[in-house]
C-alpha cells in the first residue's frame, strides 16, 4: 500500500457536525499543496522537499501520511474517480432516463475534468516513463470500462443501443474522454467547457443512442440554454 491506512470507520464513534481533526486538516493541507504543483509544473519536477514548502509543515510530517510521492498521486486520482463515478452514478445504475441521464453525467465529467485536469495531465504525462504511474493511469482508466460497459449492454436488452460489443466501444469513448479532457483542461489555458461538453455529448449520444441522436442533442443544448 502507498498510502497510510486511516481508520476503520466501524471503530471511529459517530458525531455530527464535529469540526475536521487536525490529522485531516494537515492531510488536506498536503494534497492541496500537491494540487497547487502540479497546476504548473510536472510530476517529475515534485519533490517531497518542494511540495511541503507550499505548507506550513516540516518534510517528515508528509511521511506521517504518504509513504512517497506515488501514493500522494494515486489519493489525488483516486478522489477524481470518486468525483467522476458519484456525477455518472444515476446514469451507471439506470435510475434515470437513458439520455438525460448520460448528458448529466458528461456535464459532471467534464467539470471535474476542468477542475483536476492537471492532476490527469501529470500521471498521464508520467506514465510512459514511470512503470508504477503507468500501472495506476492504467488502473484509473480501467475501472470506468466495465461500469460503462454493463450500462450498454442494458440499453441494447431494452433495444435503445444499437448491437455491438460494448466493451471495446466503452473503452474507446473512455480514452477519448480522458485524452480531450487531458488537451482542455491540463494546461494553464483551459478550453471553453461547454464546446468541450458538446463535442464529448455528440460522439457518446450519436454512439449509444443514434435512434434519437439529434433529438437528443437539441434537447441538451435547450437545456442548457435555460440553465444560461
Amino acid at each position: 500500500m502507498s498510502e497510510k491506512s486511516d481508520p476503520d470507520p466501524a471503530d471511529v464513534p459517530l458525531s455530527r457536525n464535529l469540526p475536521p481533526s487536525k490529522a485531516a486538516l494537515t492531510r488536506s493541507a498536503i494534497l492541496d499543496a500537491g494540487r497547487q504543483f502540479l497546476e504548473t509544473r510536472p510530476f517529475r519536477d515534485l519533490t517531497v522537499g518542494n511540495l511541503m514548502a507550499g505548507t506550513e509543515y516540516s518534510r517528515p510530517t508528509f511521511y506521517l501520511y504518504f509513504n512517497d510521492l506515488h501514493g500522494l498521486m494515486e489519493t489525488l486520482l483516486e478522489e477524481v474517480k470518486g468525483g467522476i463515478i458519484e456525477g455518472a452514478r444515476a446514469w451507471l445504475l439506470d435510475e434515470a432516463d437513458a439520455v438525460s441521464g448520460l448528458q448529466d453525467s458528461l456535464r459532471a465529467l467534464v467539470d471535474v475534468g476542468y477542475e483536476h485536469g492537471a492532476i490527469l495531465n501529470a500521471v498521464a504525462d508520467a506514465a510512459p516513463s514511470d512503470a508504477r504511474l503507468e500501472h495506476v493511469w492504467e488502473t484509473f482508466l480501467a475501472s470506468f470500462d466495465e461500469v460503462v460497459s454493463a450500462r450498454i449492454a442494458q440499453d441494447q436488452i431494452k433495444g435503445i443501443t444499437p448491437e455491438f460489443d460494448p466493451l471495446p466501444v466503452a473503452r474507446a469513448l473512455n480514452r477519448m474522454d480522458a485524452g480531450v479532457l487531458i488537451h482542455a483542461f491540463g494546461g494553464r489555458q483551459k478550453a471553453n467547457k461547454e464546446d468541450v461538453l458538446s463535442g464529448i455529448m455528440r460522439v457518446w449520444i450519436s454512439t449509444l443512442y443514434p435512434f434519437d441522436a439529434t433529438a437528443a442533442i437539441a434537447r441538451g443544448q435547450n437545456d442548457q440554454a435555460k440553465r444560461d
